[in-house]
């Protein structure tokens, strides 16, 4: 295969994931590691994908002036979908027995709300399609947020309701992450954001690693206010740093299903 088709087939992968590790690129296309480590730098320097440690990750959709558009929810429920399910399955064994817990709007915390269905605890959820899943599907304690409707971005919400639950953990998703915190283009998501995380001990973010290279117009939550960071590997070194300077744990969910 020609240099050109080899990298046409990493940034052909990478549109249904976030990240795929330079051991994975040998094992699927055939080559050493160092001619996969040439085709990311080539990919990398043609502004298709980033080279990040350990292999590439992809970038975002369509942006202006550097700031991303908001997805509606069922394109991006569509979007690095074993990610997610990954992330969500290390952010379940952070839920214990007994727990009450708020789960926010987004795909990556539909795919916990799922994961949490059977468990012996309290959940509090404002996301629509959630909602619709666990009115069919498991035993949790479920309370269900008041107010409208609002179909995009999915959730429910009242501008003079207060939250009527409080809970050890709120575990919300992000449009991108970025040194000013946890930001947003959609108002009422941040306004939702802002007012659920006054009802928990902690906040735990879950975002697959191409958040990391999103800037969306507004800041939900500062770095400051975030307990920990759920990810996938694809997170590269300089922005690990950049998170545990911040006083964010950071946990990974790896491809290969080891959890750290």
């Amino acid at each position: 295969m020609s240099d050109s088709g080899r990298q046409r087939q990493i940034v052909e992968l990478l549109r249904d994931r976030p990240f795929a590790s330079v051991r994975e690129l040998q094992e699927r296309l055939g080559v050493s590691a160092a001619t996969v480590r040439r085709d990311i730098d080539k990919i990398d320097e043609a502004g298709e994908a980033r080279k990040v440690y350990g292999g590439i990750s992809a970038l975002d959709g369509a942006s202006q002036a550097g700031v991303a558009y908001a997805r509606p929810y069922d394109e991006n429920r569509d979007l690095a979908v074993e990610a997610k399910r990954q992330i969500a399955a290390l952010a379940a064994t952070m839920v214990r027995d007994g727990d009450a817990v708020i789960v926010h709007g987004g795909s990556t915390c539909f795919h916990l709300g799922a994961k949490l269905a059977d468990r012996n605890i309290r959940l509090y959820t404002n996301s629509m399609p959630l909602i619709a899943y666990l009115s069919d599907h498991g035993h949790c304690s479920l309370t269900i947020a008041g107010g409208e409707l609002h179909r995009e971005p999915g959730i429910i919400h009242s501008l003079t309701q207060a939250v009527p639950f409080y809970a050890s953990k709120f575990f919300l998703g992000a449009q991108g992450i970025g040194a000013e915190g946890v930001l947003e283009s959609h108002p009422l998501l941040v306004r939702s954001i802002v007012e659920l995380s006054l009802c928990a001990d902690q906040i735990v973010v879950l975002a697959d690693s191409r958040k990391l290279s999103i800037h969306a117009r507004n800041v939900a939550l500062p770095l400051s206010r975030i307990g920990t960071l759920v990810t996938d590997d694809g997170l590269s070194d300089a922005d690990a740093r950049m998170l545990e300077d911040a006083g964010v744990m950071v946990r990974i969910a790896s491809a290969s299903g080891a959890l750290q």
